[in-house]
């Protein structure tokens, strides 16, 4: 196992129900060597700050983790707002170390699967995953921008 600094939580205040998991993201940021701006985008996306969030194809919670997902991570009660962020950033920490860093790859495999992903060596030319990954990004620039 690669051994990985500490990253300071230098995260984005937007005021609100966006800084209410603000000490949960920091945890799993520097747990997973994750910038918390972009955890926080993923958040913002994913299901607005609402912890009670559910998918019409049954992702739950603020990073909306599908049943598997969250089994495979560890994640008991995918409603619970800490167990969600940590296994949520566990997961694109994951990613993005599968796709070497490639920021925009791990977006892409965390919204529709590595297997996709891989399958085009690209953003899949599907509308919903190329619409999520340039949200995300925009939500992300916007955090780190107003720090």
């Amino acid at each position: 196992m690669q051994i990985q600094e500490t990253i300071a939580c230098n995260i984005a205040k937007a005021g609100g129900i966006e800084d209410k998991y603000d000490s949960i993201i920091c945890q799993a940021a520097q747990k997973y060597n994750v910038d918390p701006n972009l955890i926080k985008a993923m958040i913002k996306k994913e299901s607005s700050f609402n912890p009670k969030a559910k998918s019409k194809v049954g992702a739950k919670g603020l990073m909306q983790l599908t049943d598997q997902t969250a089994k495979s991570l560890g994640v008991k009660n995918p409603f619970d707002p800490k167990q969600n962020i940590m296994g949520g950033t566990k997961y694109i920490s994951n990613l993005i170390d599968q796709f070497d860093g490639k920021i925009e790859l791990a977006l892409a495999a965390y919204n529709a699967g590595p297997a996709k992903v891989k399958k085009y060596d690209d953003i899949p030319p599907f509308k919903e995953t190329q619409t999520y990954v340039k949200k995300v990004l925009e939500f992300y620039e916007n955090y780190k921008n107003s720090k």
